[in-house]
């Protein structure tokens, strides 16, 4: 049966969300048409200054779903595969893909797909299909799926800040993203782990999965890690919190020979005073990490696939489109949620 119209989530800001009708995109001979399954509210949904100025927009970029329409020119897939799909890509032929630098690539910064994942169906564009098109194994589920992006992002963090077993960790932020990075820390065998957050209810979250050693935001963070790590403080900092305070105290614990992880962004306009006298001496490295590239996708499918995280224990709410308001609600106070997934179709 032909479909004509799908609902859509339209974003205006983080307290307007509303579904709104519109025609389902209609395919070229070198698209594909998703229905979508499952699909992730990420912490940047929620980031209202980097999402305000693009709205209003259908966002979601965390998808899992079936091929339901495929193009004449698509060899690769056939209709009812079970599929992740990448929002960004790369070009993999400019100065940066050939590099190794993915994610500074021009075309990543300017793909996406159509409209959005917060809708029932989305229409991936040919480049998309060309090189952002992951099968799911049998053994990996839709609403697990929506980790792989997310994870990826983590997977490709720990590689760029040369992460190895044996390093002590310390994360900065317990939501989801530094969620991910501690169950990845501990399931890649790192030392002691250690956590903040300034939520009692996340920081609990943070020792189930894999924090040895949880202390509050507001304590003494550095006297807290070298308790922790045998009075050393950490190899590796991983700053998930866009809270300038927590940069500083990631500057502060940071172990001579250490890295420093900025995985979040600070506010617009934000300037970082950095002791580059103390840090040239200590061989300290300061390094920042956004996205991923296709090889973290797959890094990451075959991790949830071979379930060397608790994924599925990470999700507290599966929503129906109807109501992702609440979702977006729940995300943004980040109280009472983890992962929230809204099912489109559900």
């Amino acid at each position: 049966m032909e479909i004509s119209n799908m609902r859509t989530a339209k974003y205006y800001n983080n307290r307007d969300i509303q579904i709104e009708e519109v025609p389902v995109p209609e395919i070229s001979e070198d698209e594909i048409l998703i229905k979508v399954i499952a699909s992730g509210i990420c912490g940047s949904d929620v980031m209202e200054w980097y999402r305000i100025k693009k709205a209003p927009l259908v966002l979601g970029h965390e998808i899992a779903g079936d091929i339901i329409k495929i193009g004449k020119n698509v060899k690769k897939y056939k209709l009812g595969d079970r599929v992740f799909v990448s929002h960004h890509v790369p070009c993999n032929t400019c100065y940066y893909c050939l590099r190794g630098e993915h994610t500074a690539c021009d075309t990543l910064h300017n793909t996406n797909f159509d409209p959005g994942g917060f809708a029932e169906y989305v229409r991936i564009p040919s480049i998309n299909v060309d090189r952002g098109i992951f099968l799911l194994p049998d053994e990996v589920s839709y609403e697990e799926a929506v980790f792989i992006e997310p994870l990826a992002c983590v997977v490709r963090a720990h590689r760029i800040a040369q992460m190895s077993p044996g390093k002590s960790v310390l994360v900065l932020g317990s939501g989801i993203s530094g969620i991910l990075h501690i169950s990845l820390a501990k399931a890649t065998g790192a030392g002691c782990i250690t956590a903040t957050d300034i939520n009692e209810n996340r920081l609990k979250l943070a020792r189930h999965f894999g924090a040895e050693t949880i202390i509050s935001a507001n304590e003494d963070i550095p006297y807290g890690v070298r308790q922790a790590n045998n009075g050393r403080l950490a190899d590796l900092v991983v700053v998930c919190t866009g809270a300038i305070s927590a940069f500083v105290q990631a500057l502060q614990s940071v172990e001579r020979g250490g890295t420093v992880l900025f995985f979040a962004p600070t506010d617009p306009g934000v300037s970082l005073p950095v002791p580059v006298n103390d840090f040239w001496r200590n061989s300290i490295k300061l390094v920042p990490s956004y996205g991923n590239s296709p090889l973290d996708a797959d890094i990451a499918i075959a991790l949830i696939k071979a379930k060397r995280l608790p994924i599925k224990e990470m999700i507290t709410h599966r929503l129906p489109l109807q109501d992702i308001g609440l979702g977006f609600k729940l995300v943004s106070e980040g109280n009472e949620s983890i992962k929230v997934v809204i099912e489109p179709n559900g």
